[in-house]
């Protein structure tokens, strides 16, 4: 039940984040608590010392100061600063949480790119109604950088430290 819990919490709130940023330009606040809060409990039923636990959290709230700066400034949206830091949690300081933090940026750079080439397509005209793509189309809207932030959280996650455990379970077991 543990490894299920692992295997399915953080994927489903990265692919909820993506598609819900897609189609509302929002990320729900219950997706960030969602994240931590899983972390919080499946952490420690896994063995994890407290040492490394408490290192995790000071991970996300490190990122959360950074980004809730960032926002205030008006550089990036409130889901996205909470998104980032609730996935900082369960990457922990170290390298890992710097591959997505890089991931993050060159897929949100590349997303934008993509997003300003399509907005000035002819294709644009044809599917601002589509509602996966009508923020795509429209040159009001912003960036949907959950999407970025979402396709960067599921590349780092079999990395992670609890994913690395339950692969050992499985490979044990």
């Amino acid at each position: 039940m543990l490894q299920a819990a692992i295997l399915v919490i953080f994927p489903f709130c990265m692919l909820f984040a993506a598609i819900s940023d897609m189609v509302s330009m929002t990320i729900a606040n219950r997706v960030s608590v969602i994240l931590v809060v899983a972390f919080a409990v499946l952490a420690p039923l896994t063995g994890m010392d407290w040492a490394t636990y408490g290192m995790h959290f000071a991970a996300g709230g490190l990122v959360l100061a950074v980004t809730f700066s960032i926002f205030a400034f008006g550089g990036m949206g409130g889901g996205d600063a909470k998104l980032l830091a609730a996935t900082a949690v369960w990457m922990g300081f170290g390298f890992l949480l710097l591959e997505y933090l890089v991931f993050g940026a060159v897929f949100g750079g590349l997303l934008t790119l993509a997003i300003l080439k399509f907005r000035s397509s002819p294709v644009s005209v044809f599917t601002g109604r589509n509602v996966f793509l009508r923020h795509f189309a429209d040159e009001k809207a912003g960036i949907p950088y959950g999407v970025a932030l979402g396709v960067a959280g599921l590349l780092v996650f079999p990395e992670t430290a609890l994913m690395q455990w339950v692969l050992a379970t499985i490979a044990g077991a």
